[in-house]
């Protein structure tokens, strides 16, 4: 080969690993605005099944965000958001038997199910412009397509907070799995770029840790009132809160990331991180900006810097090192961290009261206590029926049961006396 045949050959290679790049830098994603009708939906949107509003995007930097963080989501006074009800009514027409076959497989439920899934989900109106995977209807089918919808779309929610269905077409709605860093946003088909429109602000939502009772919300009409909207209702059951009032940002340097987000949750305090990338739940936060004792108005974000090798080097350190016995106090020891993030998440859904309590009910549970000290009950209700002196024998025993063979012999002429004292036990 010769030296010029080798420098185009490594030439193409490197073209092609660059087309490769390019290619996983550049996801296309559809955006889709406030008002704009789609152009395949499940549901005709002349029905009147949802009404967007307009709500100017927030800033957050970017990021993943769980289901339940305070203000991630709006409200309103005014009824009707989304027609649940209409949205059932067109799903179980049997007319429509084969967009529902196709709507129900996208949420993973069966046709017989929708009814009892839409029950479960709640009607919010975005605050954030946020990345998921939508589906149109296109020749009896759901095809999916990743699409960027503006601040202020209504859609359903469902208990651990996951954008389910787009209200206004009743599109089904699943997790964005992309690269958010590396998408490109394709504005077509009436979808304009919207004023405040900025790729690196966009978020993905993540479902809570656990079921909900009821979501925090904005009013985006009033922010400075809040929401409290139970899981599964549509408004008529709102209770509002003073969502101005400052709330204290309490000290989570030392924590977990997990037990973190939890304490500043039940704080009313929304979450983001510092550096690349999201940090595991096991992650120790070395900082918070703003610091512990800042005073911020509900739903307002506290970045937290978290160090993972903090965490890693001494669990690795901990496992490789001792034995059994250590590692099983070690093992103890762990679960304390997690059952003190669950205690945590609890309180921390003072702004989703339900979820802390069920989650507090396990650590707390009783059971453990109660089934210990059973046990003893019955093993002394064994030696009861025998007499109060077998307990002396059966300390005896133990110690000279290696001997049991000589202990017979050696022991025969004091026998009779203990035999007697048995036999007038038995006839006794």
């Amino acid at each position: 080969m010769t030296r010029g045949m080798y420098v185009r050959i490594l030439l193409v290679c490197v073209l092609a690993l660059s087309a490769c790049d390019v290619g996983r830098a550049s996801a296309t994603v559809r955006a889709v605005a406030v008002g704009v009708p789609s152009l395949a939906p499940f549901f005709d949107e002349s029905k009147g099944l949802g009404r967007d509003a307009r709500v100017p995007s927030r800033s957050v930097g970017g990021g993943l965000q769980r289901g339940d963080t305070p203000g991630l989501y709006g409200g309103s006074r005014k009824p009707r958001i989304c027609d649940v009800d209409k949205l059932e009514r067109f799903l179980t027409d049997p007319a429509n038997e084969r967009k529902a076959d196709a709507w129900a497989r996208v949420l993973g439920i069966g046709r017989d199910g929708i009814p009892d899934y839409l029950d479960r989900l709640t009607p919010v109106l975005l605050r954030h412009d946020t990345l998921v995977k939508n589906h149109d209807y296109k020749k009896e089918k759901a095809v999916p397509f990743d699409s960027l919808l503006q601040a202020g779309i209504a859609i359903l929610v469902d208990a651990q907070g996951q954008p389910a269905v787009k209200c206004s077409c009743g599109n089904p709605l699943r997790a964005f799995e992309g690269d958010k860093s590396g998408i490109s946003v394709k504005f077509e088909n009436g979808n304009e770029k919207w004023k405040g429109y900025d790729a690196a602000s966009a978020v993905v939502v993540r479902p809570a840790p656990r079921e909900l009772e009821r979501l925090a919300l904005v009013d985006v009409e009033e922010p400075e009132r809040g929401i409290e909207r139970p899981v599964g209702t549509t408004g008529g059951d709102d209770k509002g809160f003073d969502a101005s009032e400052r709330r204290e940002v309490p000290d989570v340097v030392g924590a977990t990331v997990g037990e973190a987000v939890a304490r500043l949750t039940e704080q009313g305090l929304a979450v983001r991180y510092g550096g690349a990338g999201q940090p595991s739940d096991g992650a120790v936060v070395t900082g918070s900006d703003p610091a512990a004792g800042s005073r911020l108005a509900f739903g307002e974000y506290v970045t937290l810097a978290a160090e993972e090798d903090a965490e890693v080097a001494p669990e690795t350190s901990r496992t490789s090192g001792p034995p059994d016995p250590p590692s099983e106090s070690e093992s103890e020891t762990e679960p304390v961290p997690a059952q003190s993030s669950g205690g945590s998440g609890p309180t921390s859904s003072g702004t989703t009261s339900s979820p802390p309590p069920t989650s507090e009910q396990p650590p707390a549970s009783t059971p453990p206590p109660t089934s210990t000290s059973a046990p003893p009950p019955t093993v002394s209700s064994l030696p009861p029926p025998p007499s109060s002196t077998p307990p002396t024998t059966i300390s005896t025993p133990p110690t000279t049961a290696t001997t049991t063979t000589t202990a017979p012999a050696s022991e025969s002429p004091p026998p009779p006396p203990p035999s007697e004292t048995p036999s007038t036990s038995a006839s006794t």
